[in-house]
């Protein structure tokens, strides 16, 4: 009966080591896989289809879409431009990397946050009505 709890309790000791690199393991993998980087020096145009959508167009070939937690309806106004503020590299591979502002030309910029950011492939570009293409 003392061996077969030493064996237990080994294997679990051997189990709960294991489980934080396995897990690591795996979520390192995952986000390897999904992870797509820009720069934002390489942003050359947006569109807004609805307050909550950005597609940003970078170097002038891939388009991305910026899912918003909140937008602002003057995303979607004519005249409006972003303005991003860039602290240290400018390297955007998640949404908290965007630190951007909406604004209209009156002096106040309104600050939205994104929650999504998706590389979108060749077909899903074409497939965007030709308005909303950045």
């Amino acid at each position: 009966m003392v061996k077969l709890k030493t064996i237990a309790l080994a294997g679990l000791a051997g189990a709960l080591l294991a489980g934080p690199a396995l897990a690591t393991e795996k979520a390192g993998s995952t986000e390897k896989a999904e992870r797509q980087c820009f720069q934002l020096s390489d942003w050359q145009g947006w569109t807004a289809p609805d307050k909550n959508t950005l597609y940003m167009k970078i170097r002038n070939r891939d388009v991305y879409r910026v899912d918003l937690s909140w937008g602002a309806n003057s995303l979607t106004a004519p005249g409006s431009f972003l303005v991003s503020n860039v602290r240290g590299i400018d390297t955007v591979c998640r949404p908290l990397d965007l630190d951007l502002r909406v604004a209209d030309g009156t002096g106040f910029a309104m600050p939205i946050r994104a929650k999504a950011i998706t590389k979108l492939t060749p077909e899903e570009v074409a497939a965007l009505p030709k308005k909303d293409r950045p």
